[in-house]
């Protein structure tokens, strides 16, 4: 009989997190931070990270009102992580994707653990009694506090201010329901595997492992309570992948209606890590795929998600803005782009990204996009497709980036497609109230035509 495992106290997690929020604020992604944290407390560390990040803006507000000189780099992580728990009221609803922590605890637990992280911290030991002073502060005068900080936009809306006046900018009437629902956490999204299952088979084989779950979209399912992935049923078998509701349309919108020139339709997911189009892609139509990534170890990843999934695609380490060192001159009856891009669409799944972003990244990573499809578009063959796709909501990544293309290649058209999709939560069913998708990230589809000239 195993023993229980030991409960880990709250003051390591909130360490654990506040070196996350430092590392962020370094310039570095949150999924690197926590791939250093030690494996006992990662799911914990995780639960926080993620919820200090959404309610970044109202605490850094805070920390400022309630000491006008910043304290050192990590005393102030902690601090922020500690305003951001206490002042966030209800914790988030489950059915998110991440990890939740292992205890509810109150607003002076909350204030005990925090100071206990600054003691039993070599660098922070000096920092306890100023951050015991500030979160007592606030629990005293918590009210006058919020009222002063939610005149603040920052505050009230939890993301920078440059980014919140370019959402307004490009979605005057529905920036609000935007930003809301970024601060959401997000659904486990599921795409079942058609060649190794059905859907009704797989819902059931959920049920029967008591896991609440409902179709959505042409082949997803999505689950009422998050789960570790590998202990649902059929995770080794490869009958599932998980992926977001509105990254499960990038296949179906490549492939309708697409007919091969030559025996077997000849496709290019142009950057393809960590895999997931490219298998939905082998998973709809038996054709030969060629999946690219700049990154090898990207690549490997690629390689792996198959083999679970029993699927099979050429994949090569190359840079596809240079197809001159990987093309062998053969069209493409379609090409899948999946650009890089701010990844401002899929917010609620990383929170960190609005705050390692800067104004500056949308124009160089829209010069990016309008390479790769200059790079690409010769290589669509007279009657294929592109299907030009980003994670993004802005406008100059999506609807903006098309619209210039179109204007200067005379051979292209915009087919049936669904342009910007916003991200949409349960929580705030007002952006497209009759959506099928019912909860999705934030993502943008234009289906490109090859015509004659």
């Amino acid at each position: 009989m195993s023993s229980p495992k030991p409960l880990i106290p709250l003051w390591r997690q909130l360490q654990g997190a506040a070196g996350v929020l430092e590392s962020v604020r370094a310039g570095r992604s949150m999924t690197a931070a926590l791939e250093r944290v030690e494996p006992s407390l990662r799911p914990g560390v995780q639960a926080l990270s993620f919820h200090a990040l959404r309610w970044l803006g109202r605490a850094e507000a805070l920390r400022q009102l309630l000491a006008s000189r910043a304290p050192p780099a990590d005393a102030d992580a902690l601090l922020c992580v500690a305003l951001a728990l206490a002042c966030s009221g209800e914790p988030d609803p489950a059915g998110a994707s991440e990890a939740v922590p292992d205890a509810l605890y109150t607003s002076h637990t909350l204030v005990d653990q925090a100071v206990e992280a600054a003691k039993r911290s070599h660098s922070m030991q000096h920092q306890a009694s100023f951050i015991n002073g500030c979160l007592r502060r606030y629990l005293r005068e918590s009210e006058a506090l919020l009222k002063a900080v939610n005149t603040r936009p920052q505050a009230v809306w939890n993301h920078p201010q440059w980014w919140i006046d370019r959402v307004r900018k490009d979605y005057p009437a529905k920036w609000q329901e935007i930003l809301l629902a970024n601060n959401c956490r997000p659904p486990l999204t599921l795409r079942v595997n058609q060649r190794r299952t059905d859907r009704d088979s797989f819902l059931a084989a959920l049920a029967e492992a008591n896991v609440p779950a409902n179709p959505v979209g042409e082949h997803g399912v999505i689950l009422e309570h998050a789960r570790s992935v590998t202990q649902l049923p059929g995770y080794a078998e490869g009958h599932f992948s998980v992926q977001d509701a509105a990254a499960q349309l990038a296949a179906p919108l490549l492939l309708q209606g697409l007919q091969p020139a030559g025996d077997k339709l000849r496709l290019l997911d142009a950057c393809a890590a960590p895999g997931g189009k490219t298998a939905h892609l082998l998973e709809m139509a038996d054709a030969d795929v060629l999946a690219l990534d700049i990154d090898p170890t990207r690549c490997e990843r690629i390689g792996h998600n198959l083999e679970r999934l029993g699927l099979h695609a050429q994949v090569k380490a190359a840079d596809a803005a240079r197809p001159e060192l990987w093309w062998n001159k053969a069209l493409f009856d379609g090409i899948l782009l999946d650009a890089p891009c701010t990844a401002s669409g899929i917010v609620r799944r990383h929170p960190d990204v609005r705050w390692l972003r800067r104004p500056s990244d949308i124009a160089q990573l829209a010069a990016l996009q309008a390479g790769l499809l200059e790079a690409l578009w010769p290589l669509v063959r007279p009657g294929g497709r592109l299907l030009y796709c980003t994670c993004s909501v802005f406008l100059a990544e999506g609807q903006e980036q098309i619209q210039t293309f179109v204007a200067h290649h005379t051979d292209a058209r915009i087919g049936p497609s669904p342009g910007h999709l916003l991200p949409q939560s349960k929580a705030f069913a007002v952006v497209f109230p009759d959506n099928l998708l019912r909860e999705h990230d934030g993502f943008y589809y234009a289906l490109l035509e090859k015509h004659a000239d």
